[in-house]
C-alpha cells in the first residue's frame, strides 16, 4: 500500500509539473504572438507614412515619385500593392486608375502574381486576384472565375474585385449564371455586372426567359445593366403575379428609358393595388413630358405617402409641363399642396441658394 501511495504522489508531482510547463509555454506563445502583432502593426505604420506621400505623388504624375516606387525593396512590395489597390476601387478618376496600373504593372514582377496565387495565406492569394484583374492580365481570367467558388470569402470577393477590374468578355457567362449565388457579396455582384453593362442583357434576357422563378433577380440586373432591348420584357413583366417583381421591372425601366409602348404599361401601373409599385411607376415616369402622363402623376399626389411623393418629385423633373401642375395644385391647402410647394421651392434654390423652405 505504501507503495502504491508514493508512486501516486511521484505522478501527481509530474502531472503537476508538466501542467506547469504547459502553462508557461501558453503564457510565452501568447506574449510572443502579441510582440510579433505590435511590431507587425508598428511596422506597416511606418510604411504606410513613408510611403503615402510618394504614392500621393506618383498618382499626381510626378516621374521620380513612379521611379522611386518601381525601385522599392521587394519586401514592401505586398505593402505598396495594397495602398495602391484598394483605393482604386471606388475611384472614378481615371488618370489616377491608369497611373496606379502602370506603376503597378512596373513593380510587379511577372511570376509574383502567379506566385502569390498558389500561396497558403488567403491574404496573398486575393492581394494576387484583386491584382491580376487590375492589370487586366486576362491570362488569369481562369483563375479568377474559379476563385468565385473559393470557401474563403475573402478570396471570393477579390475574385469579384478582380472581373470588375478586367471587363474580361471571356468571364461575362460566369459572372452571369452566378447572379443567385448568395454565397458572393451582394455588393460586388452588382458592382461586376455594371463593369460588363450592356453586353449582360442578351444572356439576362436568355435566361429570364427559361428561369421565371428568379425573374426578381433578373430585373434587378437588368436596372443597373439594361438597355432599350429589355423594355419589352420588362413591360411583360409589370404584370407578374408578385407585387415585388412588379416593381423591380418598373424600377429597371426607369433606368432603360421609356417608349411608347413601355410608357403605356409604367402609366397603367399607377393603378397597381400595391404601393411600392405604384411608387416605383412614379418613379419611372419622371422624366416624361406627355401632358397625359403628368396629368395621370397629378392625380396621384393625394395617394400613398411613398406614391405621392415620388408622384410629386417626377413632376419636378418633367420640366414646365410638371412645374405648371404643381403651380395649380400648390394654392390647396392639404399634403398635396404642401408637397407641390416643396418641389416648386426645392426648383428655386437651386437658383437661389439660402431660400427658405416653403412653411
Amino acid at each position: 500500500m505504501q507503495s502504491f501511495l508514493s508512486a501516486f504522489e511521484s505522478a501527481t508531482e509530474a502531472l503537476i509539473a508538466v501542467s506547469g510547463a504547459l502553462a508557461l509555454a501558453l503564457a510565452l506563445t501568447l506574449v510572443i504572438e502579441r510582440a510579433a502583432l505590435a511590431w507587425w502593426d508598428a511596422r506597416r505604420t511606418r510604411l504606410e507614412r513613408l510611403y503615402q506621400p510618394l504614392i500621393a505623388k506618383a498618382l499626381e504624375g510626378d516621374d521620380a515619385a513612379q521611379r522611386r516606387l518601381a525601385e522599392s525593396p521587394h519586401r514592401h512590395r505586398r505593402l505598396l500593392a495594397e495602398l495602391l489597390l484598394f483605393p482604386m476601387h471606388d475611384s472614378r478618376d481615371r488618370t489616377r486608375v491608369d497611373r496606379a496600373r502602370r506603376i503597378l504593372g512596373r513593380m510587379t514582377p511577372p511570376g509574383l502574381i502567379a506566385r502569390y496565387l498558389e500561396s497558403w495565406w488567403w491574404w496573398r492569394r486575393a492581394m494576387a486576384l484583386r491584382a491580376a484583374g487590375f492589370l487586366q492580365m486576362r491570362e488569369y481570367t481562369p483563375r479568377l472565375v474559379a476563385a468565385l467558388d473559393d470557401g474563403h470569402a475573402e478570396i471570393r470577393a477579390a475574385a469579384l474585385d478582380g472581373l470588375t477590374d478586367s471587363r474580361d468578355p471571356a468571364a461575362l457567362g460566369a459572372v452571369v449564371v452566378r447572379l443567385h449565388d448568395e454565397t458572393l457579396h451582394r455588393g460586388r455582384r452588382a458592382a461586376v455586372l455594371a463593369a460588363f453593362g450592356p453586353q449582360c442583357v442578351p444572356m439576362l434576357l436568355d435566361l429570364a426567359a427559361l428561369d421565371a422563378a428568379n425573374r426578381l433577380t433578373y430585373a434587378r440586373a437588368l436596372a443597373i445593366t439594361g438597355t432599350g432591348a429589355a423594355r419589352p420584357a420588362l413591360s411583360s413583366w409589370t404584370l407578374d403575379a408578385r407585387p415585388a417583381v412588379r416593381a423591380a421591372a418598373l424600377e429597371a425601366l426607369g433606368h432603360t428609358g421609356l417608349d411608347a409602348a413601355s410608357t403605356g404599361a409604367v402609366v397603367a401601373a399607377l393603378e397597381d393595388p400595391e404601393t411600392e409599385v405604384r411608387a416605383a411607376a412614379a418613379r419611372a415616369l419622371g422624366g416624361d413630358a406627355e401632358p397625359r402622363v403628368a396629368d395621370r402623376l397629378a392625380a396621384h399626389l393625394t395617394d400613398s405617402w411613398p406614391v405621392c411623393a415620388d408622384a410629386a418629385r417626377a413632376l419636378r423633373r418633367m420640366g414646365a409641363g410638371g412645374r405648371l401642375l404643381l403651380e395649380q395644385v400648390s394654392a390647396r391647402d392639404d399634403l398635396a399642396g404642401n408637397l407641390a410647394r416643396q418641389m416648386l421651392w426645392e426648383d428655386a434654390a437651386r437658383c437661389r441658394p439660402g431660400s427658405s423652405p416653403p412653411s
